[in-house]
């Protein structure tokens, strides 16, 4: 009887462990399976970005500082991106969002841009871009979380260590760097054009106070 009891409690040991490793092999595949949708979506923003840039500097010849802010930015998410360091990828994508906001920013002063269609093409399939890594993110830090617990929780503690297993980073991004900026130049001026003149300012209607405070 005793040696019974014996094998029947090796053999639940071996099929927690075999169960404990496959629950630990799934989750991991999945996170690292999301993660290479964060990884594609941010080599085509890299790809798109020199194509940007070709774009716009012949008409903002003389905002070389910005045009060289992206292009190192670009070259720093690269070799983050080399690294495989979450954390180093995040910073260095942040840095690289904050660069081409001020790209548009900028822009905003050369209205001529907007009849570029190669200019309004890219800047919607970055735009796109971004979501689809805002989305991924989301999906990846998700499976992250759900990975993590189960690797730092018991039993499962006990094994991962010493079965290879380790946590993943998540994948961080600031709410003001993940969205390129829209350019709006419906109220940029038409070149040569004068602005309106200001009308004689007469009195206040009756029961009226004057123009509303500015906001």
């Amino acid at each position: 009887m005793g040696w019974w009891i014996a094998i029947a409690i090796v053999v639940l040991v071996v099929l927690w462990l075999a169960f404990s490793y496959n629950g630990l092999v799934t989750l991991r595949n999945r996170t690292q399976e999301a993660w290479s949708e964060i990884d594609v979506e941010l080599k085509r923003r890299h790809d798109l970005i020199p194509n940007l840039v070709n774009t716009v500097q012949g008409y903002m010849g003389h905002e070389r500082g910005t045009l060289e802010a992206v292009t190192n930015a670009r070259a720093a998410a690269v070799s983050a991106g080399a690294t495989g360091d979450t954390q180093k990828i995040a910073q260095a994508e942040n840095m690289l969002s904050q660069s081409l906001r001020s790209l548009f920013a900028v822009s905003e002063n050369y209205p001529d841009l907007k009849a570029i269609s190669a200019f309004t093409n890219l800047q919607e399939t970055l735009t796109a871009t971004e979501d689809k890594i805002e989305f991924s993110r989301r999906f990846y830090n998700g499976n992250v979380r759900d990975y993590n617990i189960k690797l730092q929780t018991l039993p499962n503690s006990l094994i991962a260590g010493a079965l290879g297993f380790k946590p993943f980073g998540f994948f961080q991004a600031d709410e003001g760097d993940r969205a390129v900026p829209q350019v709006n130049f419906g109220n940029m001026p038409t070149p040569g054009a004068m602005p309106p003149a200001a009308g004689p300012s007469g009195p206040p209607a009756p029961g009226s106070s004057g123009p509303p405070p500015q906001s």
